[in-house]
C-alpha cells in the first residue's frame, strides 16, 4: 500500500515528466516553424492569392482592380468555350488514361517474357518521359504534317489518302490523344515492371497447383489482381497528367481548329496571358483546381476496393 508521501512524489514525478516532454516538443516545434511558415506560404499563399483575384476584375499590367464578386464565375459557366474545353479535357482523358494503362501492362508484360532485350526496350520506350514534350511536339508536328509528314506518306504507300491531323476538327484531339498517350507510355511501363517483380513467384506455383496454368489464368487470377496496387497509382497519375495537358496543344494546335482541341489548362493560359483577363483566368483555375481535387478523390474510392496488397 503506497504512502501519502509516495503519491505526492508519484505526482511530482509525473508533473516533471509532463513539463520535460512538453518542453522538448515546444523546442522541435520551434525549430521546425522557420521552415513550416515557409511551407504553408509556399502552399497556401498562391492558393489564397487565385481566390482572391477570381473575384476580381484585374487585368495583367493593370495596378488597379475592383472587387465584383462572382461575376466571373457565372460569366465562366454561360461561356460555350469553357464547355467545350472542358468536354475536350474529358474526352483526351478518356483516350489517354486507358490507352496508356493498358499499352503500359502489354508492353511490360513484354519485356519481362524478353530477358535478353529488357534493358533496350525499357530504354526506347522511356526515352519520351525524358524528353521535353515542347520539342517532341515539334517532331510530331513534322511527322503528321498533311503534305511531307511520314505517317500521312506511309498511309499513300499503302494507298490510303492523307488527312490533315492537326487541322481538322475530327481528328485534331484524336492526333493531341494518341501524343499524350505515347508520351506517358514509358512511365506506366516501368511502374508495371516494378510491379511484376514484386509478384511472389509462390502464388504462380500455388495458381500452378490449383489448375491456373495457362498464362490467361496466371494473368487473370495472379497478375492482376497483384498488380492492384500500382494499376491504382497509375491511373491516378495519368489522368491527372491527362488533365494538365499544355504543351503540344499550345505548339500544334493552339487549341483549333474551331475550338476542336481546346482544353482546359490551355484556356487558363489564353485568357490569362493572351487576352491578360487575370481576374477571369484565376477563376478558370479555381474551377480547374476543384476538379482535379475531385477526379483524384474519386478515383481513390472507386478503385480501393478492388486493391489487393501482398
Amino acid at each position: 500500500m503506497k504512502t501519502p508521501d509516495q503519491d505526492r512524489q508519484r505526482r511530482v514525478d509525473a508533473k516533471a515528466s509532463f513539463a520535460k516532454r512538453s518542453g522538448e516538443h515546444g523546442v522541435g516545434w520551434l525549430a521546425v516553424s522557420p521552415a513550416l511558415l515557409l511551407l504553408v506560404g509556399l502552399l497556401f499563399g498562391p492558393a489564397a492569392a487565385v481566390v482572391l483575384f477570381s473575384l476580381t476584375d484585374w487585368q495583367l499590367g493593370s495596378f488597379t482592380f475592383h472587387f465584383i464578386g462572382v461575376a466571373n464565375f457565372r460569366a465562366l459557366f454561360t461561356d460555350p468555350t469553357f464547355w467545350k474545353a472542358l468536354t475536350n479535357t474529358l474526352v483526351y482523358a478518356a483516350i489517354v488514361v486507358p490507352g496508356t494503362v493498358l499499352l503500359g501492362l502489354v508492353v511490360a508484360l513484354l519485356i519481362e517474357a524478353s530477358p535478353g532485350l529488357r534493358g533496350f526496350y525499357r530504354a526506347a520506350h522511356f526515352l519520351p518521359v525524358m524528353s521535353t514534350m515542347s520539342a517532341m511536339a515539334i517532331v510530331w508536328g513534322t511527322m503528321l504534317h498533311p503534305t511531307i509528314g511520314l505517317v500521312n506518306r506511309g498511309l499513300g504507300a499503302v494507298g490510303i489518302s492523307g488527312v490533315n491531323w492537326l487541322r481538322d476538327e475530327r481528328t485534331a484531339l484524336l492526333a493531341l490523344a494518341l501524343i499524350g498517350i505515347w508520351q506517358g507510355l514509358g512511365f506506366a511501363m516501368v511502374l508495371f515492371v516494378s510491379g511484376l517483380k514484386a509478384v511472389p513467384q509462390q502464388l504462380y506455383d500455388a495458381a500452378a497447383i490449383d489448375g491456373a496454368d495457362g498464362v490467361l489464368d496466371r494473368l487473370r487470377f495472379v497478375t492482376l489482381p497483384m498488380l492492384g496496387p500500382v494499376t491504382m497509382f497509375v491511373v491516378i497519375l495519368t489522368a491527372k497528367r491527362s488533365f494538365e495537358v499544355f504543351d503540344s496543344v499550345r505548339v500544334l494546335t493552339q487549341g483549333g481548329p474551331n475550338y476542336a482541341s481546346e482544353v482546359l489548362l490551355h484556356r487558363l493560359y489564353t485568357e490569362s496571358f493572351d487576352f491578360l483577363r487575370m481576374g477571369y483566368g484565376a477563376a478558370l483555375t479555381v474551377i480547374y483546381l476543384a476538379i482535379i481535387v475531385l477526379l483524384t478523390l474519386t478515383q481513390a474510392r472507386l478503385l480501393e476496393r478492388r486493391v489487393h496488397y501482398s
